[in-house]
């Protein structure tokens, strides 16, 4: 039995790690995304999170996010940016990435109702 315990703990922590690590790239972008939602229309977003300076953000900018991200060493990017109606986030670390979407009120309720958006 005790020549099992450290098989156990050798795969938990990393496990642990990994889950932790995706739940807050995830947490990231929805608060990022839900931040989004309520500001005005206008400047599209990157925001730097991790490495030299913390958290930075850079308006309109044309990198892509890999590249982005690997110039200035950031742990994670993000990009917000609005796309006919819709608030999109998509953000990038080492080994993750994900693209989360809001769809304005207006048009959920037209598909609900009509079918068609």
């Amino acid at each position: 039995m005790l020549s099992r315990m450290p098989q156990l703990y050798a795969q938990t922590p990393a496990e642990t790690v990994e889950k932790l690590s995706v739940n807050a790239f995830l947490q990231n972008a929805e608060s990022i995304l839900q931040t989004a939602q309520s500001s005005v229309e206008g400047t599209n977003w990157t925001i730097l999170t991790g490495g030299p300076g913390g958290i930075r953000m850079i308006a309109d900018s044309d990198w892509p996010l890999d590249s982005l991200q690997a110039h200035t060493g950031a742990a994670a990017a993000y990009r917000v940016h609005r796309r006919g109606g819709e608030v999109v986030v998509e953000g990038r670390s080492a080994h993750q990435s994900l693209a989360v979407r809001a769809t304005p009120p207006a048009q959920v309720a037209r598909f609900l109702l009509c079918g068609k958006v």
